[in-house]
């Protein structure tokens, strides 16, 4: 299993139209400070890429949002920051005119080390879950104002998901090998 991250990316393997923006951590004796979301990052902000809301999330180590289903919006694109904690997050490629159709990435996303916004595109299936041994802060920009008609959710028996072992994605086989690192 392989988990990517600024430091051991692997261009080659990402899934098309997903973007990893590094951050940068401002530090000195009053504390730290990260800008998050700029108008000046074309990649990450611009046509298309707006500005519509911003939520956060905190969840408990070794859960996962939404257990056994994959999230999936046909028209909004998420751009996920860790702001404390430690997460993975899935991304599964099951857009059909996609060159990586079938391709699942796992992202390793820390606060306190190469923290970067990960851009998930349209249609593409998604997930998280907490792998530090705190609660973890999750940001999310969306492209679009929360609609819960646009949000769609498929379960993971019927999106047919593989690890590159060939098994069916499930949290439980992350949360093993993170939780027997502790």
């Amino acid at each position: 299993m392989e988990f990517i991250s600024l430091k051991n990316k692997d261009t080659s393997n990402i899934i098309k139209d997903v973007l990893l923006y590094p951050l940068k951590i401002n530090k000195d004796e009053s504390g730290v400070l990260v800008e998050t979301l700029r108008k000046d990052w074309p990649l990450i902000y611009g046509t298309g890429r707006e500005f519509s809301m911003q939520y956060f999330s905190v969840t408990d180590p070794l859960i996962a949002r939404d257990e056994d289903v994959w999230h999936y919006h046909p028209n909004q694109e998420d751009r996920f920051i860790v702001a404390y904690g430690e997460v993975v997050t899935a991304v599964a490629d099951n857009r059909e005119d996609s060159p990586t159709n079938g391709l699942l990435n796992l992202f390793y996303m820390r606060s306190d080390v190469d923290p970067y916004i990960l851009l998930i595109p349209k249609r593409t299936l998604h997930g998280f879950m907490v792998v530090s041994k705190t609660p973890a802060v999750l940001l999310n920009f969306p492209t679009s104002l929360y609609d819960p008609k646009e949000e769609n959710r498929v379960s993971y028996d019927v999106a047919k998901v593989k690890f590159s072992d060939g098994s069916i994605f499930n949290w439980d086989i992350v949360r093993k090998l993170f939780n027997s690192n502790g």
